[in-house]
């Protein structure tokens, strides 16, 4: 919601302090089902206010990049819901001569989770927390090979939600055709193992939710034109549960997008997706997404900019074959999006956006049908 400009006058060339307000206005924060009794609160403002400091220092060879920020929303209804959101994360750029690079770093943030599938008016803060560490090998000017490792960790203030406390580890090796253009194609072999904490109860019936999803992936990173540049990872992935098997799945999966300039100061970029994703539901635990996206930036003058974009998704959520469900295995979101952004100077920035949702639910999955409007309007600045 907030957006930090570029100081005309910094206290340093390494460290960059900023501070930001916000405030939103929402026609239906919790996600309210369409026929839902009008004694419930639909509406909502809040406010964010919001303070960081932004690092990025050269050693050596290497590069240490940080965010650090802390924010402080409230809600003038429901008042419950105020929270102090954090947001860390750092990244160290490493180089060993002339053949070895890599990054490690991690990140830490806490925040509101969504309402989208979970309309409880408690609060419930999400704490994420990841941890990384890769590597590649530069044999050859045109050929690389690549490993790395990344840990997730999702943890749930609210008892009902800790079914989805997990643990996510990426392991991928592979390597890379180098192009002197700068683009990259490649192969990788990535391995996703999922362990879920505390074990989710359907009719009785204790749920073992752990997977290890396989995937062989093409990896492109490809300067087509002046103009077109595409990005690309996709192949074939699965997925096999270590309890209830008949939930296992496999195929397509992967994203790619292109970001397209043809105008100098308007830019387009086309996003697609078939994935496997996780599900913020005490119900079922993930779905297999698909979906497009779509939006565009016009640099109307120097300083204001316009923004917009729209999205569509459907996901097709896992079936218990021993359980008895009922209703649509699938929900489908619409979303789109308006924005137009002020810089009066270099070093700050004021903004507004509209948005609109709408979602046709699952019944298996416990989502509801719901539209949302809303608008937000937010400055910054960075000293």
């Amino acid at each position: 919601m907030l957006y930090c400009g570029v100081a005309t006058a910094e206290i340093s060339d390494t460290i960059h302090p900023f501070v930001a307000i916000g405030y939103t206005y929402d026609d239906n924060l919790l996600r309210l089902p369409d026929d839902v009794p009008l004694q419930q609160q639909r509406s909502d403002r809040a406010t964010q206010a919001q303070a960081g400091v932004i690092v990025d220092r050269p050693i050596g060879r290497q590069r240490l990049s940080a965010t650090a920020k802390v924010s402080r929303v409230t809600f003038d209804h429901y008042t419950q819901l105020d929270y102090n959101g954090k947001d860390i994360k750092a990244d160290l750029a490493w180089q060993l001569g002339n053949h070895l690079s890599g990054n490690v770093g991690g990140g830490y943030v806490q925040t509101l989770t969504p309402f989208s599938d979970y309309n409880s008016d408690e609060r419930n803060l999400r704490t994420s927390r990841r941890e990384y560490a890769n590597g590649a090998w530069r044999f050859h000017p045109s050929w690389q090979v690549r490993s790395g490792f990344t840990r997730n960790r999702h943890e749930y203030e609210l008892l009902a939600q800790r079914v989805n406390n997990r643990t996510e580890d990426l392991a991928e090796v592979g390597f890379d055709y180098l192009d002197k253009s700068g683009s990259r194609v490649g192969l990788v072999v990535r391995q996703l193992k999922g362990e879920y904490l505390n074990p989710r109860r359907i009719n009785g019936v204790a749920l073992d939710d752990n997977y290890t999803q396989d995937e062989l992936k093409a990896s492109v990173s490809w300067r087509f034109s002046g103009i077109t540049y595409i990005e690309v990872l996709a192949g074939y992935a699965r997925r096999k549960h270590d309890f209830f098997t008949g939930r296992d799945s496999s195929g397509a999966n992967g994203r790619a997008s292109v970001n397209w300039a043809p105008l100098g100061k308007v830019k387009f970029r086309a996003e697609v997706w078939r994935e496997f994703a996780a599900v913020e539901s005490f119900i079922v635990s993930n779905s297999l997404n698909k979906g497009g996206s779509v939006s565009a930036t016009w640099d109307v003058t120097s300083k204001v900019q316009g923004t917009a974009s729209v999205r569509r998704e459907t996901r097709q959520f896992e079936q218990l074959p021993t359980i008895g469900f009922t209703g649509n295995p699938d929900d489908r979101a619409t979303s789109a999006q308006l924005g137009l952004a002020y810089a009066p100077t270099l070093h700050s920035q004021i903004g507004v956006s509209a948005f609109r949702e709408r979602r046709n639910g699952s019944r298996l999955a416990g989502t509801n049908d719901y539209r949302s409007n809303g608008v937000s309007i937010n400055a910054s600045v960075q000293f």
